[in-house]
């Protein structure tokens, strides 16, 4: 499909700089199967859902990834350099987008704050670079959760610094698993108390993971979405986890997906009809046509015009449903993005 087909024009005061608070107090723009549109609240979740659905968390958890410093040099010539780490390739090694990756050599000394020095393994295509520090393993950890900065997305940053407050905010109250460089947004809509009503409703908890790339902020620049390749990500499902979805599915129950980084876990582990145990790395690529196996409701945030979430969302509920669902939103003012509001949805019956 043409990538023009997902583009609409989004007024930029509607991209929210910061979340809802409380979390779950955020607006919920529900998409029936019918393709009807009602407006709710994000806590008012446990009434949208039935008794025996699974809701499906992604339980990564967002490193902080962009490390600011110089590179060392002769005399007075340090120049300042940015790295943001995306993916780790050994215990003291990771592959990192540089800014500006064009004064970078292989052998170069980065100092990246007190007690963090990295050298430059190789130097990639696209301002990617391997780097391996001084430190490694859980030492290694330590010095970057310190000195380091969560990675807003592009289209906050570009708006206003990163703060402390950012450290939270930009974390799922069930953040477990440290790896991801970008927040499963639809999780940071859930409060403990979200959660527990849901619990009390009879919507079970499952937890996935994966681990969130940069690639997810990359723009989509083929003309063509078959033209267009995802980087690949870590993901997992273990195996009771799939073997209680399977059953929730057998006794008549909905899986739902809270985001798009559960779904594509969910849907990289299913085969036969079936969600099967599953780790590895997933680089699925989800546009209109695509027939979904593993996931019956999303819950998600409103995604950028002509990117790969908002083909997904397209192919979940059809490019025209969804092109009027964000119309619909964009004339209630719903925010958007990492920090804005939700959508649920419900796609048409086969």
């Amino acid at each position: 499909m043409r990538v023009d087909q997902f583009d609409f024009e989004l007024p930029e005061d509607l991209i929210a700089l910061r979340p809802a608070s409380p979390r779950d107090s955020a607006r919920l723009l529900v998409v029936s199967p019918d393709g009807s549109l009602s407006h709710h609240l994000v806590r008012d979740l446990p009434s949208l859902l039935e008794n025996g659905d699974a809701l499906v968390l992604n339980d990564t958890k967002v490193i902080s990834a962009r490390l600011r410093g110089v590179r060392a040099g002769r005399g007075d010539t340090m120049p300042k350099i940015e790295i943001m780490l995306h993916r780790r390739t050994a215990p003291n090694s990771f592959l990192a987008f540089a800014r500006p990756a064009r004064k970078l050599a292989e052998g170069n000394m980065l100092i990246l704050g007190e007690g963090l020095i990295a050298r430059v393994k190789q130097v990639l295509d696209a301002g990617e670079v391997e780097v391996r520090f001084d430190l490694s393993g859980a030492t290694l950890d330590a010095a970057i959760a310190s000195q380091g900065e969560v990675p807003l997305p592009p289209y906050i940053a570009g708006k206003r610094k990163w703060d402390e407050r950012d450290r939270a905010d930009y974390q799922t109250v069930f953040a477990a698993h440290e790896g991801s460089v970008a927040a499963p947004t639809a999780g940071l809509h859930f409060t403990p108390e979200l959660l527990a009503a849901l619990a009390a409703r009879g919507i079970s908890r499952e937890t996935v993971t994966l681990h969130v790339g940069a690639g997810t902020f990359l723009p989509v620049s083929a003309e063509d979405t078959s033209g267009h390749h995802m980087h690949p990500e870590w993901a997992s499902v273990g195996a009771e986890t799939a073997t209680r979805l399977n059953a929730t599915r057998a006794a008549g129950g909905h899986i739902v997906a809270a985001g798009t980084t559960s779904l594509r876990t969910l849907e990289s582990a299913a085969t036969h009809g079936a969600i099967a145990p599953f780790s590895g790395e997933t680089d699925i690529f989800i546009t209109p046509g695509y027939r979904f196996k593993a996931v019956d409701v999303l819950l998600t945030n409103f995604h950028l015009p002509r990117s790969t979430l908002f083909m997904l969302v397209s192919a979940f509920c059809g490019l025209e449903v969804m092109r009027r669902a964000y119309a619909e939103a964009i004339r209630e003012r719903y925010r958007f993005y990492s920090y804005g509001d939700a959508c649920l949805l419900f796609p048409a019956a086969a």
